[in-house]
Order: structure tokens, then sequence, then C-alpha cells
């Protein structure tokens, strides 16, 4: 029964449009990083891809595992370094958890699918170099901890896709996201933009408007038919 109430929150949580590309998103999961997040979740989407994050998965045993299921089933990852400072919050402990899900996609890269490419940003120039040096000669994209510099690094990273968003676009989804969530944590109760409900709320707003084929006059629309469509 477990088993079947954890398939079932699976397929609730499935991304949006099969016939998307999926792209595991690595971030940390804190307020300081929420602009950045709504970033990641604007740009990835208005490159018709399917954000995929750990948030969508539930509780309990097998994480590492669940975590590795995650990635391959994704064409993309997307790994964000830029919060490798300890935590100061006691115990004073560093984070560990975005080079860990790294090294997962690498090795999938490698040994498991060709198919499968992943990339690392930053916000600091060269800083990888001594936070992670067996990244020596992997391009890393410096995004300057600004949205737009999401956008920016996305664009340069992904310039091989069929969809190619320009950055007003992508802006455009990124304040519809911004101005949306407050309702979005307020539907669901939520107490952080890093749960698993308000994750699938954005990502689904974000999809929609990414599909809309006249994006200025179609956004206020697109936001009210998808946001919390269900409730």
């Amino acid at each position: 029964m477990a088993r079947q109430r954890e398939a079932a929150l699976e397929r609730e949580n499935a991304a949006p449009g099969a016939e998307s590309p999926g792209a595991f998103l690595n971030i940390p999961y804190d307020s300081a990083f929420e602009d950045l997040y709504l970033a990641y979740i604007a740009g990835i989407s208005a490159f018709r891809l399917a954000p995929r994050a750990t948030l969508e998965i539930p509780g309990g045993e097998g994480r590492r595992d669940r975590v590795l299921e995650l990635i391959q089933s994704c064409r993309y990852s997307f790994h964000d370094l830029s919060r490798v400072e300890v935590d100061v919050r006691r115990p004073a402990t560093p984070r560990f958890n975005m080079p860990f899900e790294l090294g997962l996609a690498t090795g999938w890269a490698r040994w498991g699918s060709a198919e499968h490419t992943w990339f690392v940003l930053e916000s600091k120039s060269r800083r990888v170099l001594k936070s992670l040096s067996d990244l020596s000669g992997t391009d890393v994209y410096v995004h300057d901890g600004r949205p737009r510099g999401v956008f920016r690094e996305l664009c340069n990273a992904l310039v091989r896709t069929p969809q190619q968003p320009t950055l007003q676009q992508m802006d455009a989804i990124y304040r519809k996201l911004k101005k949306s969530l407050a309702f979005i944590m307020g539907q669901t109760g939520a107490k952080s933009a890093f749960e698993a409900r308000v994750f699938v709320e954005l990502r689904t707003l974000a999809t929609a408007l990414a599909r809309a084929r006249r994006w200025a006059k179609n956004y206020e629309g697109v936001a009210q038919k998808y946001t919390l469509s269900a409730t």
C-alpha cells in the first residue's frame, strides 16, 4: 500500500508535457536563493524543457536511489554551486548536496547515458577551480547571482536546442512567477517556496506561459487558467 501511495504521488507530480525533455534542477533550497529558483524555473520552461527537482521526491527510504532515478529520467541537468559557503546555523556545516548530485549526474553521463548533458553554474568567476578542482577544464557558467545572469547563461548552455527564447521572454515568465508566488503559497498553506506543491504549481504556470503564442496578451488569462487549477 505504501508503494502504491508513492506511485500515485509520482503520477500527480509528473512533469507536464511528456513530450518536453526533462531538466534536473540541482540548487540550494533556502529563502536567499528564491529569486534564482524562480529564474531557473522560468528560463528552463522557456526553452520548452520540463523542470524537475528533488522537491518532487517523497520522504522515506532509498532517497539516494530516487534522486538518481530522477536524474536518469532527464535529458539535461543544471547544477548550481554558488552556495559553497558554510551554513552558519549550528552546527556550522558546508553544503554537500549540490556537489553530490553533480557527481551522480556526471557518473550517469559517463557510464550510463551519453545523451545526458550536465551544466555547472556559479555566481563567481573561477571559484569552482578552488571549491571543486576536479572540474578543471569544464565550462562553468557564471550568472553573477542575478536572475538575468541565469537567463544569459541558460542561453549560452542551451545554444543548440531547437527552442531559443529571448532574455525578455524568460524575464516575463519570471516576473509572472514572482508575482504569483504569494498567492500560490497562500492557497497551498506553504511556509516556503521550496515545497513540493509550490514547485509543481510554479512549473505548471511557467510551462503554460512558455507555450502561449502571444506573450504579452496571453499572460493574465494563462495564469488564471493554470495556477492552482485543481482548487
